[in-house]
This record gives structure tokens, sequence and C-alpha cells, in this order.
């Protein structure tokens, strides 16, 4: 039987779309709450080496905005450090089935993972 990790926050929308996505497929769920627990390093690593740091950002969010990035230039360094205290700027869920990865809100890579 598989599982996956969902990496998100419960008052997510999208967040909640992943977890019914896999509950209803009666796939095992690791749910991971980053406004309690962050990412760690090696698990942030693995999601920007595959959608890059620009391709995980949620930069239409209110977050973004709230945090001022809209017209600021941050360092990349700069930019791990504010989104471990602040997962709003991502693009949740990150859901990762073995070797097999998504970010946002992305059906047709849940459909994958869930053959």
């Amino acid at each position: 039987m598989q599982s996956v990790q969902i990496f998100g926050v419960k008052n997510s929308q999208a967040t909640r779309a992943a977890e019914r996505f896999f509950k209803e497929r009666r796939i095992q769920i690791h749910m991971v709450d980053l406004k309690l627990k962050p990412m760690s390093p090696g698990e942030i690593k693995r999601f920007i080496d595959k959608f890059t740091l620009a391709g995980i950002l949620d930069k239409e969010g209110r977050a973004w905005e709230d945090a001022g990035l809209k017209y600021m230039k941050v360092s990349d360094a700069e930019m791990l450090l504010k989104i471990e205290k602040n997962p709003g700027l991502l693009k949740l869920p990150f859901v990762r089935c073995a070797n097999k990865l998504s970010a946002g809100h992305d059906e047709a890579a849940w459909k994958a993972m869930a053959v």
C-alpha cells in the first residue's frame, strides 16, 4: 500500500483538496502542517531541484503582498529563511509519493501518484 506525504497548512483550500483527493482513493496520508513544523532543508531542496525556487513560490498570493515581497529583491538564502517562517509564500500543497512530486493544486500529478 502506497502513501503520500502532504506538506501544507490546515486552513488552505488547496491542501484540503489534496487530502480529499487521496482519501477518496483510500491512499494513506501523512500530513505535515507547515505552520506547526517547517519543512527540513533537504525536503525543500528536493522540491526546489524539481520546480526551481521561483517555481514553488506563490507570487500571486496575499502572503507575498503582505510580506512586501512584490517590490523587494531578496537573495535565495533570505527567501529560504522567509518561507521557513511563512509557509503562505509557497504554492501549497507540496505532495510527495516516493520520487514523484507536485507543487500547488495539481490533480494531474496527483492522479499519476495514485496509480
